[in-house]
């Protein structure tokens, strides 16, 4: 499907489908008002009324907003895939582009890689017609290079964890370092033993894919910040020997979201060329099950020397990460360091599925992404550190404990125990970002369709993009 910025009234309209936005109020007025009455249209949010005899779609929303208009268009996107019509046009102009370009892009997603045929579709071209095509090219391409980023980032999150594994995931960011001309290193379970990465070792120790650490780095020529981007990369999560019931297992391959949502971020602020450095860490570790997994009793030394008793070897992705984070801080001196990792399922309780957690020492960080989430249409919800929660992380008989002793607050303590492992001077520039709910979804909301749904990636892309205004 392609989409085009043209000049409004360059198209002809008698094979073209025209997608009009309209809230109940201007309904009353509208010269078609008639006939949508007698199709029982109302214009409430996210309801669609063709009147192919006029070549027209009608897409209600409760006020026109950016929301309610991406939401909308997502919703009508399906619905025109499944019409005959070959092309459809928007009117779009400075406010509502990115809304209709993510609601097209986004909402018209689809993976079928493992469907044995492809489902066809006769719309191949979408018109977004506006007065100066030169006045919103900028804002065009930047909304199709994230919202493809985006994309791309479902596709990893959807791949089975047959197909993609440790070494195969280390693979695919080597292609897109060649693509997108990043530098790209990988360290192997060699090399990860001789960094002293041990947490991150014991638990891929019983998956038959060696473990991989992965570092993008992207650096253009006047770098104002530089920040840095830390993902788990769970390819697969069976809980280990404290193996999840089964139902919890179906879905796992998402476990890998935080590291695949950082390759859609450098992808993105590549392709955008934006002058910020960024460096992508990603542990990919499988956690199976085997006479050589590690186990709950265990105690683990981590690369920064701290020792970990393990409680619960399902509370894995914390012990990949407290490696990972401490590595890339010895390597990186950033501005910004943020990880992101699908960590509890307590930030679901505590938000809801659609919100993405955040924590963090600084206030003026969280409050810069959570402006950054609203503008690129992510929710975000920040979780206070509470030092009385920190005390459920003691342990009789190491530095720490990977699993609190009480089940509240599970979401926070999980942030706690990562914050044991940055460093004094990293504190106020390091957020944690718990995606847990908002990186996959059965249930399609807003312009998120079955499977992964990229969170992250429109959120730090926005953040990336303001870094080069405030410098």
């Amino acid at each position: 499907m392609n989409i085009k910025l043209i000049k409004e009234g360059t198209i002809s309209s008698k094979k073209n489908l025209t997608v009009e936005f309209i809230s109940s109020k201007d309904l009353k007025s509208h010269k078609d008002v008639e006939l949508l009455q007698k199709a029982g249209f109302k214009a409430e949010q996210d309801t669609n009324c063709f009147l192919y005899g006029k070549n027209n779609l009608f897409c209600g929303v409760e006020k026109v907003s950016v929301d309610n208009v991406r939401s909308s268009c997502s919703v009508a996107i399906k619905n025109i895939k499944s019409t005959n019509y070959k092309s459809a046009s928007f009117s779009v102009n400075s406010k509502n582009i990115k809304a209709v370009i993510e609601g097209v892009v986004l909402g018209g997603y689809e993976y079928n890689n493992y469907k044995s045929s492809d489902k066809k579709t006769a719309l191949k071209n979408i018109y977004l017609e506006c007065e100066k095509v030169e006045a919103l090219s900028k804002a065009f391409e930047e909304a199709i290079i994230i919202s493809e980023a985006t994309c791309f980032t479902r596709d990893i999150v959807n791949q089975t964890p047959e197909d993609l594994n440790p070494p195969s995931f280390a693979k695919l960011a080597k292609k897109l370092a060649k693509d997108n001309g990043l530098e790209c290193e990988v360290l192997g379970e060699k090399a990860l033993r001789k960094e002293k990465m041990e947490s991150m070792l014991a638990v891929g120790r019983a998956s038959r894919h060696d473990s991989k650490l992965i570092h993008l780095t992207y650096k253009p020529a006047n770098a104002k910040k530089i920040i840095s981007l830390v993902g788990k990369g769970l390819t697969y999560d069976s809980g280990g020997l404290s193996l999840k019931p089964a139902t919890s297992m179906v879905t796992m391959k998402m476990d890998k979201a935080g590291a695949c949502a950082t390759l859609g971020m450098i992808k993105a602020v590549s392709e955008l060329k934006l002058d910020v450095e960024v460096h992508v860490f990603i542990g990919a570790v499988e956690n199976m099950i085997g006479g050589n997994a590690y186990k709950p009793d265990d105690v683990l030394v981590t690369r920064s020397g701290t020792t970990v008793e393990v409680r619960n070897t399902d509370a894995e992705g914390r012990l990949v990460l407290a490696d990972v984070l401490d590595y890339a801080q010895d390597k990186v001196k950033a501005d910004y360091l943020f990880d992101f990792a699908t960590l509890t399922g307590a930030c679901m309780v505590a938000l809801g599925q659609y919100t993405t957690g955040v924590m963090g020492h600084s206030s003026k960080i969280k409050h810069d992404i959570s402006r950054s989430a609203t503008k690129a249409g992510e929710l975000t919800g920040s979780l206070p550190f509470n030092e009385h929660l920190r005390k459920l992380l003691k342990s009789s008989i190491a530095d720490i404990s990977n699993t609190a002793s009480k089940p509240y607050g599970g979401a926070v303590t999980a942030g706690l125990f990562l914050d044991k492992f940055i460093k004094d001077e990293n504190k106020n520039r390091w957020i944690h970002f718990d995606i847990a709910g908002s990186a996959y979804t059965e249930s399609p909301w807003d312009c998120n369709v079955y499977g992964g749904t990229g969170a992250g990636v429109r959120m730090i892309s926005e953040f990336i993009k303001s870094l080069e205004v405030r410098v």
